[in-house]
């Protein structure tokens, strides 16, 4: 299965949750990640990238990209789409062939964290382990024993967790 997270500039809650989702042991990860903005930073946020070599995380393919890519006829196609920040559930997304399921996760921007450096990386680690919680509830969905209804219910009410 595929999922893509989206947010408006691609450079921190959805790059860290591509990044956090594709690193899942392959005995817990069932889909692939990707990650796409709206609006496009053009750059993965330096804190992040730093949170996640701290982590380990492989972020070698990560960069910020617009939701267009994901919307052309060779495009993976999505079985999940989910926002992460508020801004891009309110925007009109593009049609997503396949019909994929879209939830919103959304969560405050560790980018727009002002104050000392310690600050906005504290910032930046308390949104990746949210994320990490969230996705870990994704993986752990018994996706192949409920109906479409009953888990497109699941994959929303993890964004109230």
């Amino acid at each position: 299965m595929n999922v893509l997270f989206l947010c408006t500039g691609n450079s921190a809650r959805s790059i860290l949750a591509e990044a956090i989702a594709n690193s899942l042991s392959p005995s817990k990860a069932m889909f692939r990640a990707y990650s796409a903005g709206s609006h496009p930073k053009g750059a993965v946020h330096p804190l992040a990238l730093e949170l996640l070599a701290q982590s380990r995380i492989p972020m070698d393919s990560l960069r910020s990209k617009s939701w267009d890519e994901f919307a052309v006829p060779d495009a993976p196609v999505m079985d999940f789409v989910v926002t992460v920040c508020d801004q891009a559930a309110g925007e009109q997304c593009p049609y997503w062939p396949g019909q994929p399921m879209t939830a919103h996760w959304g969560m405050p921007d560790p980018a727009m964290v002002e104050g000392t450096e310690d600050q906005k990386r504290h910032a930046f680690s308390e949104t990746a382990n949210m994320l990490r919680r969230r996705i870990e509830l994704f993986a752990s969905i018994p996706f192949d024993k409920l109906d479409r209804l009953s888990l497109h219910r699941q994959v929303r009410d993890i964004g109230k967790i």
